[in-house]
């Protein structure tokens, strides 16, 4: 099992038990969703902005505006992603033991941008295609100017570990004879039904790529 070696900011120290560094545990928690937060500083200010990614093999993507901020100050610079996704909320005897079932995962590295245009609407291209499979070929074609306004950052995966909680309350040992409910609220996300533009042109029938969006931000529960 391929792993990603424990740095001195990706080691789990808090709760050692619950740290994966497998590259399977950590592609799988960013696989699940497609919001992050990129944390990184300007001047002695730091700033965290939640964007939209996705990964491709060992590089983790995001873009936006060319005129944006964060973009323009994270590239070249030691940026923190971090995904995380909660799965249950943790109810026990006690307060102090009540948790949170959830899958999260920090990567830090050194982001640069696409410059090549080409590879730019490539990599744009396989981001809709994630999020709307089959959309891609039914869209208008992407212009030159749009390329222009958007950038696009990714970053090498070499510094990463993921944390993960799972299972039931864990409460003293004297506790759990207590006449006190404990267990799991299972929280899970999904999409509902798909609201038609108001000024959709008559006749549109909703496309097919709609039904395969529950690929997307249903992140798979594996017990660690």
């Amino acid at each position: 099992m391929k792993r990603y070696t424990p740095t001195d900011k990706t080691r789990i120290r808090r709760l050692p038990k619950r740290a994966h560094y497998d590259v399977e545990t950590i592609n799988s928690i960013l696989d699940s969703g497609f919001i992050c937060h990129i944390g990184y500083t300007i001047g002695s200010q730091p700033f965290v902005t939640p964007t939209a990614y996705w990964r491709e093999d060992d590089q983790v993507y995001w873009h936006g505006s060319h005129a944006s901020r964060m973009l323009d100050e994270a590239a070249n610079a030691s940026v923190c992603l971090t995904v995380t996704h909660i799965d249950g909320l943790v109810i026990a005897r006690s307060a102090f033991h009540h948790s949170i079932n959830y899958r999260s995962v920090m990567v830090f590295g050194t982001p640069s941008k696409v410059e090549d245009e080409s590879y730019k609407a490539q990599a744009m291209q396989r981001f809709v295609e994630r999020m709307y499979p089959g959309q891609w070929e039914t869209l208008r074609p992407i212009t030159r100017k749009e390329l222009k306004a958007t950038t696009i950052l990714h970053m090498k995966i070499d510094e990463a570990s993921a944390k993960v909680r799972t299972g039931p309350p864990v409460d003293d040992e004297e506790d759990y004879a207590l006449p006190i409910w404990a267990g799991v609220v299972p929280i899970e996300h999904g999409h509902a039904a798909p609201v038609p533009d108001a000024r959709l042109t008559s006749g549109i029938s909703r496309p097919s790529y709609l039904s395969s969006l529950a690929h997307i931000g249903l992140a798979s529960r594996k017990s660690r």
